[in-house]
């Protein structure tokens, strides 16, 4: 989870579910946490964009914007602009590299690249194959925020959050979502993890799959959380409006640096083989799961 300026945790709200058998009790709304295994299916969806970064150099500027800045959640790195040491393409990958090497005095820097105003995201579904960093003090995510964040604000605007992982904790993977109702701020948050063996020791494909009434979050081919539209109420369902896509390694912070920085670790880097958004084939039926 990605709050844009307070610590994160993941809470529940201990609410009585529907009578759906394979939903436990102890979630707020309406989700699904049994984990199944699904291929990802190439002919229900056709290819809009991708960023396979074979072009050796600088993110492409058509696609990624940088943040930069001391920008949320209390961490330790300044995200760079510009500045390959921390955010290049090389061999075939974006290479996102968090360093402790006092840079115009920044002691830690990092990047944080993001799609917004370039390669807005409604509906579809969004995959990254990358490899984790691993390590105290670690925090690499993909998350989209609502392109409509300056004017309805966080987390009114929605936020999807793909993968998220952290270095204490490393053979979790986290998938969850934001809103009004649902957040942590509110100890209301919605999500889960789903745990892995050696996740940062080889690439592994991060996707969700966004329909009109749910979000479905997967772990290569594994679905491991699906949140439910309750309602047409933005409260509760802002994801009926375009999102953009966030890839950052965070290093310390509210989640993150729950147990400290090990130093002596940097640099880490996280890899990112390609990227690429989906929608569903015209010929593919209508797609609503009951």
């Amino acid at each position: 989870m990605r709050s844009l300026l307070f610590p994160v945790l993941c809470f529940v709200l201990m609410t009585p579910l529907s009578a759906n058998p394979d939903v436990p009790a102890g979630l707020a709304g309406k989700s699904d946490t049994k984990s199944e295994t699904i291929p990802f299916d190439a002919a229900r969806w056709t290819l809009v964009w991708a960023d396979e970064f074979d072009r050796p150099g600088a993110p492409d500027p058509a696609v990624w914007t940088p943040e930069v800045g001391y920008l949320r959640n209390g961490e330790k790195q300044y995200y760079t602009q510009g500045r390959p040491e921390n955010a290049r393409v090389e061999n075939g990958l974006l290479v996102i590299e968090a360093r402790k090497d006092d840079w115009e005095n920044k002691p830690v820097t990092s990047a944080s690249l993001t799609t917004k105003g370039k390669r807005p995201l409604l509906y579809g579904r969004i995959a990254v194959r990358a490899k984790i960093p691993t390590g105290r003090g670690t925090w690499p995510a993909i998350w989209t925020l609502g392109e409509n964040i300056p004017q309805a604000g966080w987390p009114a605007c929605g936020e999807i959050d793909i993968l998220e992982n952290v270095g204490y904790d490393p053979k979790k993977i986290h998938g969850n979502i934001h809103c009004k109702t649902y957040n942590h701020m509110k100890r209301t948050g919605k999500g889960r993890s789903i745990t892995a063996e050696a996740p940062w020791s080889q690439f592994h494909e991060y996707a969700v799959e966004w329909y009109e009434d749910r979000i479905e979050f997967f772990f290569d081919d594994t679905r491991y959380f699906v949140f439910r539209k309750e309602s047409d109420d933005p409260a509760v369902w802002p994801f009926a409006q375009p999102q953009y896509l966030i890839i950052n390694l965070a290093m310390g912070g509210g989640w993150g640096g729950q147990k400290g920085i090990d130093d002596s670790l940097y640099p880490h880097r996280f890899e990112i083989d390609w990227v690429r958004y989906y929608k569903l084939s015209t010929a593919s039926a209508p797609d609503v799961k009951k």
